[in-house]
């Protein structure tokens, strides 16, 4: 034993100087696995595991790695009970449950994965849970609050069950490799080398999104190939399902709807022709007998070109229902996307409720809607998408974007914590007050069959995941939210900085900051007041407010949106212009109806306000856009000089890396003000007050400006 203490030590001594002077990203959240010395004291001297299992192995081994970690010292696993160690076991082991019988959790209710970590005495600990993939997310949670909270006494009096039963990411990788709207590189699913090449990473993958509470993964893009339900892709995908497994993650496949025509030679892909119904039936079959814990799949349909159940003259609930009929023998589920949108001229915002309200309660009970969050497409920011609250009778899905499509991609830093949370707990008014969108996704308002929520995935093979270490962040805070909906941006950015940086607390709060007005900064120097989709039109990256597409969809492009014009800027989408508001229970769609009681952040989102029009900051439209543009650029530079100071917090490659991407996101804030203000001035003809900062470059220079797409990919 003194021989393997010996060892272990020098390998410590060998690998943690390693931990703060060559990091790369790629340990995620795990790169800084330090206490504070007043947690030290509250690690046990042993680990005793109750039962077998291949998912209980995992927990434990974890266990014992993270506190050898966080404690820098051997943690023994005994057999014996002691006075002075953790269990770890199902809560029917007769052990934990004969400690229990003394606490009120021995009928205390876990729901899907929940788990309960209660301490006894000072000295002995019960981490326990229903099932095995309960134990692994409380070791977790356990690592997770010792290393980021100050234990109080070693005293534990948690209970923690999930929001939501299903937590999905959604990945938006093509079979080729390549990864669309994603910003780290290409695929981490290799499926060229598949079956026969098992990427490593794939488990790390695993471990990092069980860590969080993620317990399923869509491995493909919406635009789906039917490629994806061949037999060799199926066999592919089953390789990946196997590493994954034991961390209690579930794969899914996004289909193409017309894959009984494309794959299977049928005449069409009606849903309500017998031939389709049962090659659907067949094929899930199939999967099943590949993948027998297969998840089920992911569908977009008759949006943005792609087939649907439309084109036969059928409803989304009819083609929804197709495969859920074939999914259910099984226990798989459909998650129907509502983003869906056509060319007939209507206001976009409002094509998703239009289409799907009149089907509510029409859908199996194994089939969710999948929404975005706000009614058109992932923007800095937008209002609640209608359809929540709105359906009572249908389950609804939170569709989040982690990657950031229009904010700034991987180059800005942009904290996404602090829109997630803005989202759940926007009020719908949908059953009166109170019943905010968490509340009516996650099953405490409606009766739902399922309760699941997505986001939409960052991960690349870039070394460090993500393409920039801070947006590892907004992979984490999904998972954490997805896990607890009630959770603060601020109190989630606190752990993550812990785990991925330093504890120590002045690091820990300046960059905190940095974080919490990182979201608002992008939207101050991208689309403030409620200004969306100024982007350009096919990378959605850079600004172009003045584009134009000859023979392009109207509802491409950013006049659509901004409708800029000698009176004034903004989309009328009141009740004197598109009418959207009327989606809108009562109380929001009177509040959003009125210029001067819609929140300032939206109002031009709801409104084609004059150039003069005053607003409650005192500032009329076009100085208030003057203002919040300005506002941008200066938090921009706040963040890039906050980092500055971080220097002797931060190992050298982070340091360097992160500041070269806030440089850059400091010269793009200038870009964005500049190209918005001096289009838009055209229109006001206003100046620009002096008191901010005058633009540093010529509208005609801007207008030229293309964009390497290839530079981000």
């Amino acid at each position: 034993m003194k021989q393997k203490k010996t060892l272990f030590s020098l390998i410590l001594f060998i690998c943690l100087p390693a931990l703060f002077f060559a990091q790369t990203g790629k340990d995620l959240w795990f790169s800084n696995m330090k206490l504070e010395t007043n947690n030290k004291n509250h690690c046990p001297k042993s680990v005793i595991i109750l039962g077998e299992g291949t998912t209980l192995n995992i927990a434990k081994q974890e266990l014992l790695n993270g506190l050898e970690l966080l404690i820098q010292k051997e943690i023994k696993e005994s057999k014996k009970s002691s006075s002075d160690c953790i269990l770890l076991g199902l809560r029917k082991d007769k052990k934990i449950n004969k400690l229990l019988k003394s606490s009120d959790y021995i009928n205390t209710k876990l729901k899907n994965d929940g788990f309960i970590i209660y301490s006894i005495d000072k000295n002995v600990i019960i981490i326990t849970a229903d099932n095995e993939e309960g134990l692994l997310y409380g070791v977790f949670h356990y690592l997770r609050v010792l290393q980021t909270q100050n234990v109080q006494n070693n005293q534990w009096d948690i209970v923690e069950n999930p929001s939501y039963e299903y937590r999905l990411l959604n990945h938006w990788d093509n079979l080729d490799g390549t990864v669309e709207r994603g910003y780290a590189g290409r695929s981490i699913f290799k499926w060229d080398e598949l079956p026969e090449k098992v990427s490593p990473q794939y488990k790390e993958y695993a471990k990092a999104n069980a860590s969080i509470g993620i317990n399923g993964t869509v491995l493909n893009n919406v635009n789906a190939t039917p490629q994806v339900l061949t037999v060799e892709y199926i066999k592919k995908a089953k390789v990946i399902a196997d590493v994954l497994r034991p961390y209690g993650i579930k794969v899914y496949l996004s289909v193409n709807f017309s894959s009984p025509k494309e794959l299977g030679g049928l005449e069409d892909s009606d849903p309500l022709n017998p031939a389709v119904r049962q090659w659907w039936k067949d094929k899930v079959k199939e999967i099943y007998s590949i993948i027998p814990d297969f998840g089920g799949f992911l569908v977009k349909a008759n949006s943005e070109g792609l087939p649907g159940p439309q084109d036969y003259g059928r409803t989304h609930a009819d083609g929804a229902n197709m495969l859920a009929e074939a999914l259910e023998p099984f226990g798989g589920i459909v998650m129907w996307r509502a983003f869906v949108y056509n060319s007939n001229g209507g206001d976009r915002a409002k094509q998703a409720y239009d289409e799907f309200m009149p089907l509510d309660g029409q859908f199996h009970k194994n089939v969710i809607v999948q929404v975005k969050n706000g009614p058109i497409d992932f923007q800095p920011r937008e209002p609640i998408s209608p359809l929540f609250g709105a359906m009572k009778k249908t389950p609804l899905m939170p569709e989040l974007q982690i990657t950031k499509e229009y904010l700034g991609f991987s180059d800005h830093l942009c904290y996404l914590g602090t829109l997630f949370e803005e989202f759940f707990s926007e009020d719908t008014y949908q059953n009166g007050k109170g019943t905010s969108v968490a509340k009516t996704t996650d099953g405490n308002v409606f009766n739902q069959s399922i309760t699941a929520i997505a986001g939409v995935a960052n991960i690349g093979l870039d070394e460090n995941w993500c393409g920039h270490h801070f947006a590892q962040a907004n992979w984490y805070v999904f998972g954490r939210m997805a896990w607890n909906n009630q959770l603060s941006a601020k109190e989630v950015a606190n752990e993550w900085l812990q785990q991925t940086f330093s504890n120590d607390s002045k690091f820990v709060r300046k960059m905190e900051v940095v974080m919490m007005m990182s979201r608002e900064a992008v939207v101050n120097y991208m689309t403030p007041i409620g200004l969306h989709h100024l982007m350009g039109w096919d990378h959605h990256y850079g600004p172009e407010p003045w584009c134009v597409i000859p023979g392009a969809r109207a509802d491409w492009l950013p006049s659509y949106y901004h409708k800029a014009d000698s009176l004034g800027i903004g989309f009328n989408r009141s009740s004197t212009g598109s009418n959207a508001v009327g989606q809108y229970a009562k109380p929001l769609a009177e509040l959003y109806n009125n210029p001067e009681t819609c929140p300032r952040e939206l109002a031009l989102w709801f409104h084609h306000l004059p150039w003069d029009y005053k607003l409650n900051t005192g500032r009329d439209v076009w100085e208030e856009l003057c203002y919040r543009y300005s506002l941008g650029v200066k938090q921009a530079r706040k963040m890039a000089s906050v980092w500055e100071q971080m220097e002797s917090h931060v190992d050298d490659k982070r340091f360097k890396e992160v500041q070269a991407k806030l440089a850059t996101q400091v010269k793009e804030a200038i870009w964005w003000r500049d190209a918005c203000l001096l289009y838009f001035q055209t229109f006001s003809q206003r100046d620009i007050p002096d008191k901010y900062e005058k633009p540093i470059h010529k509208l005609e220079e801007l207008k030229k400006l293309e964009f390497d797409m290839k530079h981000h990919n």
